[in-house]
């Protein structure tokens, strides 16, 4: 049977299939991944907070008020971010209507975008190419492509896109995704455009490089590049560019190729592109909100993100190598050998191979420099590793492919590596570490006032021991194939139990989240809607919920100390007699703790969850003696 599978797989990787067959069927396998990773059930669960109803809610915003110039939330400008996402999610709900399947659709099929730019790049750039002219090889996207480049452009779409960080952005309605795609679009354009052009000394001999030519010319590909710029700094900032710039160049003078590439790449073009797209909005929004804009956006969430601690980000320099190893598990085990095998430290051997082979190269500069980057900025969040995850698909799937189709004199299969033997074994201990890992997150799990039942539910509802059987499976059956010597099916069982672990035990525990954590909120969210009168006022007297912003369509005054809600409004009670009562959202402990003269003076109006809401005249925050104990009812 193993000689069989050898010669199966060997005959295999000889052999050219129909090229449209062959690239329909992997378009509609990544599409049935794509939709099972992004778009199932996406907008079954409600808004979770505390960031994604920001984003929700600003967009709704720019619908309701007409202004798509200037980001509002509770009444309040919101210059976190550029303006690419809100137009997106407020494109869509003038589509799909304001709900939770159009706040996340944006970034989902971002996410979508970027595995199947991931794919058709690995599709063309997957076979070496020759530096002899004796060689010249011209692939188009319409001849016979070998089974190993369908296979290692099939895997990468697939590492790019089940993994736990890539489906977690890409299923929640924030900018992250969106700047992921767009900056991984660009700059795969950038080596479409890189590779495909001819060199100078070609040009001048006007001899046809041996180069592959692509559906695109070179200036296109660095159009699209330029385009795809813009958008990454309409999506997230100057990181759009910065990071991108970084990349590049380090990578061109790795190659000694500046000055070449300076004048390939036309940056004077460039800069025009760039600048038409992304700077009118940026010049309107400071013409509207002036030097507040600036200090906002770029000062606190630009510079000193990078320069120091901001919201308490601060973690150590290491933080994203756990990070990138648990985010982009169980793949990020292969990404040492992976990056190994590169010996990028022999700068003369990449210098001499044809542009085309250097996509490995590229993708190890791209996910070193994003790397780099963010370890040396003071503010560290997971989100922020992000945009490197497809330059780590590339090099694995590169890697991977190499190592599957590559045979003996003989013409057999060859052995696996130590220390690829080494990286399959641990892949192996890396899903019985996370099967332990899981059956003690109840353990792990902190009380949490706004879902204090969480953890008893979770624990009998057999998740997690579902969860820890799904991955004790995976690894039995690596183990199966190590022991038939079948290791190139390893993947299979990565991705199989990686799809499966997310449908049978994410997804469930996901809705368990959601109804012990959020669906209180959005109860109370209704009942507000429902029973506020103009002019009334909303206070909530817990951790800050943004959803309840959104899905009550009213503004909502945050306090998370008791005290500071009483002295708000004591204050409010005080300047004006004429006041409504007051609508009161919180714990009980935190509602009894804004120490009104009688508890019996307010009435409960409804209990959902972990919290009250509350109807309290104002006279309550009122000094006693003032003798108005009528007034306001």
């Amino acid at each position: 049977m193993k000689l069989q599978m050898n010669r199966f797989w060997d005959t295999q990787s000889q052999i050219s299939v129909p090229p449209k067959f062959a690239l329909i069927l992997s378009i509609l396998g990544l599409l049935g991944i794509g939709w099972i990773a992004f778009l199932w059930k996406l907008g079954s669960v409600g808004l979770v907070d505390e960031t994604e109803p920001l984003f929700a809610e600003a967009a709704r915003q720019m619908v309701v008020t007409g202004d798509w110039i200037t980001p509002y939330f509770n009444q309040e400008t919101r210059f976190d971010k550029p303006p690419l996402i809100y137009w997106l999610m407020a494109i869509a709900y003038q589509i799909f209507g304001v709900n939770e399947w159009a706040v996340r659709l944006p970034s989902a099929l971002s996410a979508i975008v970027l595995m199947l730019v991931v794919f058709f790049t690995l599709l063309y750039f997957t076979v070496p190419h020759s530096s002899s002219s004796s060689e010249i090889q011209e692939p188009e996207l319409n001849r016979n492509i070998p089974r190993k480049a369908w296979f290692c452009a099939g895997l990468g779409g697939a590492i790019a896109a089940v993994n736990f960080q890539t489906i977690a952005w890409g299923r929640i309605g924030v900018s992250d995704m969106l700047l992921s795609a767009c900056m991984g679009t660009a700059l795969l354009a950038f080596f479409w455009g890189y590779a495909s052009s001819q060199s100078l000394q070609t040009r001048e001999n006007q001899v046809k490089n041996s180069l592959p030519s692509t559906v695109l010319t070179a200036d296109v590909w660095y159009i699209i590049f330029y385009i795809f710029i813009a958008l990454a700094i309409l999506a997230k900032g100057p990181v759009g560019i910065v990071l991108p710039g970084l990349i590049i160049g380090s990578f061109a003078i790795y190659l000694g190729k500046v000055k070449e590439l300076w004048r390939e790449i036309k940056p004077w073009r460039g800069i025009l592109i760039i600048t038409t797209i992304a700077l009118p909005w940026y010049i309107l929004v400071i013409l509207a909100n002036g030097q507040t804009y600036i200090d906002t956006f770029f000062g606190y969430h630009n510079f000193e993100r990078f320069t120091q601690v901001v919201n308490n980000h601060s973690e150590a320099w290491y933080f994203y190598f756990l990070v990138l190893l648990a985010g982009f598990s169980p793949w990020s085990i292969y990404l040492p050998i992976a990056i190994t095998r590169l010996r990028f430290w022999k700068c003369s051997r990449w210098r001499n191979q044809p542009r085309a082979n250097h996509l490995s190269l590229f993708a190890f500069f791209w996910l070193s420099g994003i790397f780099i980057f963010f370890t040396v900025a003071v503010t560290k969040l997971p989100s922020y590793i992000l945009p490197a995850l497809p330059a780590a698909a590339l090099l694995v799937a590169l890697f991977w492919s190499e190592e599957s189709f590559k045979t003996n004199p003989n013409g057999q299969p060859h052995r696996f590596s130590l220390f690829g033997g080494v990286s399959i074994l641990a892949n192996l201990i890396l899903f019985l570490l996370m099967a332990t890992a899981i059956l003690y997150v109840p353990r792990l799990l902190d009380q949490d006032p706004a879902m204090p039942e969480f953890p008893r539910v979770l624990a009998d509802s057999g998740l997690i021991e579902r969860g820890a059987l799904i991955f004790m499976a995976s690894a039995l059956m690596g183990v199966i194939l190590v022991l038939k010597r079948q290791w190139r099916w390893i993947m299979a069982v990565n991705l199989a139990g990686f799809l499966a672990f997310f449908i049978w035990a994410v997804m469930p525990v996901y809705f368990i989240f959601d109804s012990e954590r959020q669906l209180p909120v959005r109860q109370m969210a209704e009942i507000i809607e429902q029973v506020k009168q103009p002019e009334q006022q909303v206070v909530m007297v817990a951790f800050e919920k943004p959803s309840l912003v959104f899905y009550s369509h009213q503004p909502i005054q945050f306090f998370r100390r008791s005290n500071h809600a009483r002295e708000y409004l004591q204050e409010l009670a005080a300047k004006n007699p004429n006041l409504l009562p007051f609508l009161v959202l919180g714990y009980p402990d935190k509602i009894k703790g804004l120490e009104v003269a009688n508890s019996e003076d307010y009435q409960v109006i409804a209990e959902r969850g972990n919290y009250w809401l509350v109807e309290m005249p104002k006279q309550l925050f009122l000094p006693e003696g003032t003798g108005m104990k009528d007034e306001g009812r």
